[in-house]
């Protein structure tokens, strides 16, 4: 199960050093650390807090663009692996003595893929009932969040996976 970040980590850190840009470096960060937690219908049923095991590398189109491509696992509400491909939107970002705040979505297809360790991510929830009607156990994932970066290279967000579950995270930034 742990083959996975490995990987991501592997491919964040080896990629873009393969790059001729060394300007290549700065597009790329790294999410982690997440905490979860879900407000309604909730009676300790959900794999919540920091069990999720979040992780994933997100690059910005070029270094002026407000979208960026996001790749990732994590273990979704019944505790089964699955893969999460996105695109994360900034709506807005501060300035002056605002400047380290930005308002962000994230767009992205969370479930199964054809590595095994995401084979059960449909088995239960949403998840499932996607499979039983596409053949495919996912669900699409619309968040929107703040975040904070009290440095160039640390920032934590908070915000709601639509309808209510609520997250805490961390982003890790190579600028």
């Amino acid at each position: 199960m742990r083959k996975m970040p490995n990987a991501l980590v592997f491919i964040a850190t080896v990629v873009p050093a393969a790059s001729s840009y060394s300007s290549e470096l700065n597009l790329y960060s790294v999410n982690t650390g997440s905490f979860v937690y879900h407000m309604t219908g909730n009676h300790g049923q959900y794999n919540e807090k920091f069990n999720n095991d979040f992780f994933s590398v997100e690059r910005k189109f070029s270094a002026e663009s407000k979208y960026s491509l996001l790749i990732g696992t994590m273990k979704n509400s019944f505790a089964d692996r699955c893969l999460t491909l996105g695109v994360r939107r900034d709506w807005l970002q501060g300035s002056n003595h605002n400047k380290g705040w930005t308002f962000k979505g994230i767009y992205a297809y969370t479930g199964e893929f054809f590595f095994d360790a995401f084979s059960h991510c449909g088995d239960e929830g949403a998840y499932h009932t996607a499979r039983k009607i596409t053949g495919v156990g996912f669900s699409p994932y619309i968040y929107h969040g703040l975040q904070y970066n009290f440095t160039d290279y640390f920032g934590i967000e908070s915000g709601i996976i639509l309808p209510s579950i609520f997250v805490v995270s961390m982003q890790w930034s190579f600028r």
